[in-house]
């Protein structure tokens, strides 16, 4: 019986075997790694992985979709039944550090792509499929276009970089935006504040981001206790580059433990 796609679940399905052998030389999965696949749904980026790999791991949160992965593959397939927000990856890196691909439902990236900063310790790298939207905001620099919060708080703690757009034909049901699939690697050097502290900065700097600084961010740190000789009053929260962000934070964090 075809399974019907679920628009709860953010469910569109990648058909284009193109596409999906692309995705897999990029991740060029080998033997030995612990891979994890986020929403496996019909399998066919699962298919071409265990095409190169004995075994991996996939989080699925559809429970028909599940019962026919675990009939299919059996014990070539550790798979874990469940809403991906909710899992431990601490838990699955226990048997070796992991590699997190998938097809993510666009309804949950963005809170998906900030909840794996709690595991970025314990994670290789991260290839996902994206609305093309989402991904531009994510590698953009200072200055251009799609520049902002989720952009500044990913790059902070990874090497992000745009590896191929995906038609939304590749797809069935075809979504109704185009789609892309980014490469996120955990910096050698992040930046050395925690996410949090981070993301309450870029939520106030960003809050109004048509606004000069002067009226906006500089008044929010002044406010703190943040001395920020580093920002020009007369400058957007776009035009700052994620190091003087990162800066910033490290500033805000400094205070906030002293009082």
């Amino acid at each position: 019986m075809a399974h019907v796609a679920r628009k709860r679940f953010g469910q569109h399905f990648l058909t284009d075997r193109s596409v999906i052998e692309a995705i897999v030389a990029a991740i060029d999965p080998r033997p030995g790694e612990h891979l994890v696949e986020i929403g496996p749904g019909l399998a066919a980026l699962t298919d071409a992985l265990l095409r190169r790999l004995p075994r991996i791991t996939a989080i699925e949160i559809d429970r028909d979709l599940a019962a026919r992965l675990r009939h299919r593959y059996g014990e070539r397939l550790a798979l874990v039944e469940a809403d991906v927000l909710e899992v431990d990856l601490r838990a699955l890196a226990a048997s070796g550090a992991l590699r997190l691909v998938g097809n993510l439902p666009y309804n949950i990236s963005s809170p998906l792509l900030v909840r794996l900063l709690d595991f970025r310790d314990c994670v290789v790298d991260q290839h996902f499929m994206l609305q093309k939207e989402v991904v531009e905001r994510i590698v953009a620099g200072h200055g251009q276009t799609g520049y902002g919060r989720l952009g500044v708080l990913l790059q902070a703690y990874y090497d992000v970089e745009s590896l191929l757009e995906v038609p939304p034909q590749a797809f069935d049901p075809p979504p109704r935006v185009d789609s892309a699939v980014v490469r996120m690697l955990p910096r050698l050097a992040p930046a050395a504040v925690e996410p949090a502290v981070l993301s309450e900065l870029l939520a106030a700097a960003f809050a109004q981001r048509r606004k000069m600084l002067r009226g906006t961010l500089l008044p929010w740190l002044a406010v703190r206790g943040v001395d920020a000789p580093m920002l020009p009053p007369t400058a957007r929260p776009e035009e700052i580059p994620v190091d003087v962000y990162v800066e910033l934070a490290l500033r805000l964090r400094s205070i906030s433990s002293s009082l």
